[in-house]
């Protein structure tokens, strides 16, 4: 992928958080690596791997929101993406 495909799905993926913050009233632990790394989508000039990061976090935030354990569908998707992460670090 492009650098400007990552930061348009780096985007949508942090809509999907936003979305999920608004509609929650509990807090929200899944997205707290991803505030750390401070990485935002209109952050351009950081680099691809920074981005790619992003994406894999808020990927992996999103699926445990969805998930009820490790081992459903959401949560083998979030371990996944954690695996992946971890190869960009």
């Amino acid at each position: 992928m492009q650098k400007e495909e990552i930061i348009q799905l780096h985007t949508l993926f942090a809509q999907i958080k936003n979305e999920l913050e608004r509609q929650s009233s509990r807090q929200n632990e899944a997205f707290e690596e991803y505030e750390k790394l401070g990485v935002l989508p209109h952050h351009v000039h950081k680099s691809k791997d920074d981005h790619k990061k992003a994406v894999f976090i808020l990927g992996k935030g999103i699926a445990l929101e969805f998930s009820h354990d490790k081992y459903s569908g959401a949560g083998r998707v979030a371990e996944r993406l954690a695996r992946m992460e971890a190869r960009i670090r």
